[in-house]
This record gives structure tokens, C-alpha cells and sequence, in this order.
């Protein structure tokens, strides 16, 4: 009998490669994934609702530029929130791709316009605003809860080939940059007076939001496999090639 009965085994030594980073092709995955989109747009609406006013009411009791815009800043994520529920509750989402990508542009437009204006406003009055231990709270609240939120939304925008659920997870994540920026500035102010810190890294939150809205604005980023236009984005048969789904 030979040693060689029964069943063979062979072992490559080629190099094991992961598999392809791909977006989302399977019809009924793709609307449970517009669904996660709605839920997590509706659940950044809502937070941001609350955000906004209580930013801007304690940013009026403390005299405080920043809060102020931090709430206004929250306004602007809002509207992005509601961009993304009006383009996932039609049947085809896809075909609302580009004037959510549009609308979305003209947020980040706006926010880098309120941001940079009040920003130089700040450092030419050098107003220096009264300590508030609720702004403080605050920025701490929304540096918590930010990150996690604006992952989620880019997760879920990259299975489905999304720009427009992409660029309101960068929208998240500049506040969560933003939140930042209000925490060192309100502590800077209260413990050494600091004033100025505050609107200077505004100024940067301001270039970076010019940069994401024009991205937006051009369709940059990820592409939209079901909108069209899949070959020149980088997308054919499920794959991403345009670093969009690493």
C-alpha cells in the first residue's frame, strides 16, 4: 500500500494577501446601511440641537466669541445632519449623492466663513471672556462623544461608497477638532489669561474646513458605486481603488 493514499496536502509559499477593501454591493445590506446612516445623522441632529443651545447661552452670560461660534459651529452640523436625512429617505439615495455633496460643501463653506471672521475679530478687539466652567464641561462632553459618532458615520459612508455620509463624518470630526480648540482656549483664558490662543487655532480649524468643503464640493474622497461614474473614481465590481474604503 502506498504512503501516499488518501488526501494531499499542498502549502504555498506565496505570500498571503489581505483581501481588498471593498464598498457595499448587496442591495438589502445597502439599505440596512441607509438606514445606520439615517439613525446616526438623526442621533448627530439631536445632539448638536442640544449643543447649540447651550453654547450660545453660555457663551452670552460669559461674553465668550468662541462659545458663541462653538454653538453656531453646532448649528452648521445640524443642517448637515438634516442633508443626510433628506438624501437617505429617497428610494435611491444615490441619485441625491451629488446636491448633498453640494449642500454640504456650502456648511463647511459657511462654518470656515463664521469661524475665520470671528477668529480675526477676537484678535483685533482682543476681548477676553469671563471663565465659564460650562463651557468647559462642554467641549469635554463633545470630545467624548465625537470621535466615536464621527467613526461610525465614516464606516457606514465608505460601505456604502457614500461622499456625502463621508464628508458629514469629516463635518463631526472638525467639531470634535473644534471642541478641542474651545477647551485649551477656555482653559488658557481662565488659568493665565491666554485670550488670543482661542481665535489663533480657529484660524486653523477655518483653513481645514475651506479644504474638506472643497473636496466636497468636487466629489473628492470616496465614490458613489450605484451614482455613476465608478470607473474614473476608482471603483469597479465592488472595489475601491481610490483609498475611500481603507
Amino acid at each position: 500500500m502506498s504512503n501516499h493514499d488518501g488526501p494531499r496536502i499542498e502549502l504555498s509559499l506565496e505570500p498571503v494577501q489581505a483581501p481588498a477593501s471593498t464598498w457595499t454591493a448587496d442591495p438589502e445590506l445597502r439599505r440596512k446601511l441607509g438606514r445606520r446612516a439615517q439613525l446616526l445623522a438623526g442621533a448627530s441632529v439631536t445632539y448638536n440641537v442640544i449643543e447649540a443651545v447651550v453654547a450660545i447661552t453660555a457663551g452670552l452670560v460669559a461674553g465668550s466669541v468662541a462659545l458663541v461660534g462653538f454653538g453656531l459651529d453646532s448649528v452648521v452640523e445640524v443642517s448637515s445632519g438634516l442633508i443626510i436625512l433628506w438624501q437617505f429617505r429617497h428610494r435611491m439615495p444615490e441619485t441625491r449623492e451629488k446636491q448633498a455633496l453640494r449642500l454640504l460643501a456650502f456648511s463647511f463653506f459657511g462654518l470656515a466663513a463664521y469661524v475665520g471672521f470671528e477668529s480675526v475679530r477676537t484678535l483685533i478687539t482682543g476681548a477676553d471672556p469671563e471663565p465659564s466652567p460650562v463651557g468647559i464641561g462642554l467641549a469635554i462632553a463633545s470630545l467624548v462623544v465625537m470621535p466615536f459618532l464621527s467613526w461610525a458615520q465614516r464606516r457606514t459612508g465608505k460601505a456604502l461608497g457614500s461622499n456625502a455620509v463621508v464628508a458629514d463624518s469629516t463635518q463631526t470630526l472638525l467639531c470634535t477638532y473644534l471642541s478641542a480648540v474651545l477647551l485649551i482656549g477656555l482653559v488658557l483664558n481662565a488659568t493665565l489669561g491666554w485670550g488670543w490662543a482661542d481665535p489663533i487655532a480657529g484660524l486653523v480649524i477655518a483653513g481645514v474646513a475651506v479644504r474638506e468643503g472643497l473636496e466636497a464640493w468636487r466629489g473628492e474622497g470616496c465614490c458613489a458605486p450605484i451614482a455613476g461614474g465608478t470607473s474614473s473614481c476608482g471603483c469597479s465590481g465592488g472595489t475601491c481603488t481610490d483609498g475611500c474604503c481603507d
